[in-house]
Parts: C-alpha cells; sequence; structure tokens
C-alpha cells in the first residue's frame, strides 16, 4: 500500500513540474491585431 501511496505522491509532483515548465515555457501569448473601426461623429 505503501508503493502505491508513493507512486501517486511521485506522479502528482512530475505532473506539477510538467504544467509549470509548460506554463513558462509554453507559446501562450495571445496573437495580436490592429482593429481600426469608423466612429461616426455628431457635429452639430
Amino acid at each position: 500500500m505503501g508503493r502505491i501511496i508513493k507512486l501517486v505522491l511521485l506522479l502528482g509532483i512530475v505532473g506539477f513540474v510538467g504544467l509549470t515548465g509548460y506554463a513558462y515555457l509554453g507559446d501562450l501569448a495571445p496573437a495580436q491585431n490592429q482593429v481600426v473601426k469608423p466612429v461616426p461623429l455628431d457635429g452639430n
């Protein structure tokens, strides 16, 4: 039973480290585009 608990803890730690590494090193930047939209103004 102790081996199973150790294995689950080890997998949890490896998963956390992997997720953290992906968050820091992965390309998570959003694509940026310039948006130009004319705004009608009332000049009265």
